[in-house]
């Protein structure tokens, strides 16, 4: 088999490791993919991410027989749709399904007709309305960004002025464009979150193992929001019970909503959590895998990816087995220092063999035989281990094996989880 990888990150690097275990795979091409996915697929650089048109056509030139569509962009833009007419099937929802996560208004509005729990919320478009919102619900409070915006929509204001501010940048500023254009503002939640990333193939819902994210970028959980710093999974706050309960309330509910709406959802539906004082509520819905979540729960799914993913497509999920470790991961993210705000790029990376062979790389380019630093995030390291104590420990000793100039990590990754983990026992 032939296959198509759209997408050039960590999470890409993840799904294309997973899918060469499947000995069937005789191919993978990345599009445009990255220096470091390199080493696993071959990369189609002068592609992006949102060419479609192009995608559509290299598919046909080099006889793809199956494509997974990994990034929001490329989703909401209709990837799916187009490949899907062309003859070529796919992993992912088609641009009416991936609207969940296209626009936050949508989800908002189907949580609240489906009765399915969440933050209490109003639509703006007005700056000075939403501001005398602010004024009379106080702070902290959350804003975002109605669109996509790569993962930096989102405000979560511990004052008003700060508030109104990230109101004024989004509406007048336009500082994500027409993402911006409409606003959510919901009210602040408190309790510890929860990714679950989900299989479904719009009848059947599968979730994966449970994880955490640590999504700013200094220690102790401060400084500004990053795409992601690392990961640990599963997370511990994760009870059974609580699992039980959120596949009552929220993941069947929003299966069958979607469909109810004329939009049944196919590929991985992300399920951002909130395990507050009042039962988990939902924080935001991902139309596909999360970055850096798939590189802690793809090393644990024991199933094999590609027939999951075509189980999706085909409709055929509840025939399909899906095991999953039960290991611990922690994936530590590795970026230029200064990242999510300025930073340098371009330094050669070394690092071990065996730390190679558990790194994702997020943002590298090749030039000759050298591999350099070419994003803010450069790359993740993951440890499987039988314990999460563990894993941790692991992962931070094969990250030692990887240096490059301007090399930035957290050094409390999976901290919190450890923590709660040990109020359990």
């Amino acid at each position: 088999m032939k296959l198509m990888v759209i997408g050039g990150g960590g999470r890409e690097h993840a799904i294309i490791k997973k899918l060469k275990e499947n000995p069937a795979v005789e191919e993978i091409y990345c599009l445009p993919g990255n220096g470091g996915i390199a080493a696993d697929a071959v990369c189609v650089p002068e592609i992006g991410a949102k060419d479609i048109p192009a995608q559509v056509e290299f598919a046909k030139v080099h006889r793809i027989d199956y494509a997974v569509v990994a990034p929001d962009d490329p989703l909401a833009l209709g990837a799916v749709d187009a490949l899907t007419e062309a003859g070529v099937p796919c992993f992912g929802p088609d641009k009416k399904a991936a609207v969940i996560e296209a626009s936050k208004a949508f989800s908002k509005d189907l949580m609240k007709k489906y009765g399915i729990p969440t933050a209490k919320y109003e639509l703006f478009t007005d700056a000075d309305a939403a501001c005398a919102y602010i004024d009379a619900q106080g702070a902290p409070i959350v804003v975002k960004a109605d669109g996509l915006a790569l993962g930096k929509g989102v405000v979560v204001a511990q004052t008003v002025e700060e508030a109104k501010a990230a109101v004024r940048s989004m509406i007048e500023d336009k500082a994500f464009g027409q993402s911006g254009a409409r606003v959510v503002i919901e009210e602040f939640m408190e309790g510890p979150e929860v990714s679950v990333l989900s299989f479904t193939d719009g009848e059947t819902v599968v979730p994966m193992v449970s994880s955490m994210d640590h999504k700013c970028a200094l220690d102790g959980d401060k400084g500004p929001n990053t795409g992601g710093m690392g990961t640990i999974a599963p997370n511990p706050c994760y009870t059974e019970k609580i699992a039980d309960e959120c596949m009552q309330t929220i993941f069947l509910p929003t299966i069958r909503a979607m469909k109810a709406e004329g939009r049944p959802f196919k590929g991985c539906l992300y399920f951002g959590l909130m395990l507050t004082k009042d039962g988990p509520k939902v924080v935001e819905y991902n139309c596909r895998f999360g970055d850096p979540e798939t590189q802690v729960v793809l090393p644990l799914l024991k199933s094999d990816l590609l027939t999951v993913m075509q189980a999706t497509t085909n409709s055929t999920l509840k025939d399909v087995p899906v095991e999953f470790s039960t290991d611990s991961a922690c994936c530590v993210v590795l970026a230029s220092n200064g990242y999510p705000k300025k930073y340098e790029s371009g330094f050669p990376i070394t690092m071990s063999e065996e730390a190679a062979a558990h790194t994702y790389v997020a943002g590298a380019k090749k030039d000759g035989d050298k591999l350099l630093t070419a994003g803010g995030r450069v790359l993740g390291v993951t440890a499987v281990a039988p314990t999460l104590e563990e894993a941790v420990k692991e992962a931070y000793r094969l990250s030692s094996e990887v240096d490059f100039a301007n090399k930035y990590c957290r050094s409390d990754i999976g901290r919190r989880a450890l923590a709660a983990q040990k109020e359990r026992e």
